[in-house]
């Protein structure tokens, strides 16, 4: 069992993370903005059950296994930017409120929490960085590093929980003076997609 000190500053180091501007929290933002803020909670909500599975691997062993393998790296990362690249296109070619192009039909609240979860899984960085990070809150002395593990992990995805939800009412709430403006719709569109792109970009380059 985690100590009370462990648990407590782990949650603010992890806190911390989750405001530091990164891939995860720049979909939430950007999502959030364009879609609103029932959307982008249903985002966050994806992210952590991908966190869940990222949890499970590494308290299972199973994150150093698909650590050692360059070729499931390069699989994933090319499968999460080949995502992120799809996710561009469509927000390149969405019409704005009120354009006379035909509407783009509305996300359903499983569209949402799914591109959450691909968008964590998809991302290779996420295992290496767990890999490197929980351990170092980890003691062997204090009883099973599996389930150490099991409850940094819920920390961890309670404050993902928290400083991206934070992220997604700020952005929503921005973002809601705009969307009635075809015009500012079409431009938070263009910029969602070039963030995608770039996102798509970065994953594409990423070494490990």
């Amino acid at each position: 069992m985690l100590s009370l000190q462990t648990a407590l500053s782990f949650f603010g180091v992890s806190l911390l993370l989750g405001i530091t501007p990164g891939p995860d929290n720049v979909f939430v933002l950007v999502q959030s903005a364009t879609y609103g803020k029932r959307a982008g909670m249903l985002v966050v909500l994806g992210l952590c059950g991908g966190l869940v599975v990222h949890t499970t691997a590494i308290a299972l062993g199973l994150a150093a296994v698909f650590a050692a393998s360059e070729t499931a790296f390069v699989l994933l990362k090319f499968a999460g930017a080949a995502y992120l690249a799809y996710l561009a296109w469509q927000a390149f070619r969405a019409p704005g409120a009120g354009s006379s192009d035909a509407p783009a039909p509305a996300l359903r609240p499983g569209q949402l929490w799914l591109r959450g979860v691909i968008m964590n899984l998809t991302n290779p960085k996420v295992v290496f960085f767990f890999l490197a990070f929980l351990p170092q809150f980890v003691d062997p002395r204090i009883g099973s590093v599996a389930w150490q593990l099991g409850q940094l992990g819920g920390i961890f995805i309670l404050a993902t929980l928290l400083s991206f939800g934070a992220i997604s009412y700020f952005a929503a709430s921005l973002g809601q003076s705009l969307r009635g403006s075809a015009r500012a719709q079409q431009w938070m569109n263009r910029a969602a997609g070039i963030v995608f792109a770039g996102l798509a970009l970065r994953l594409a380059l990423a070494q490990r």
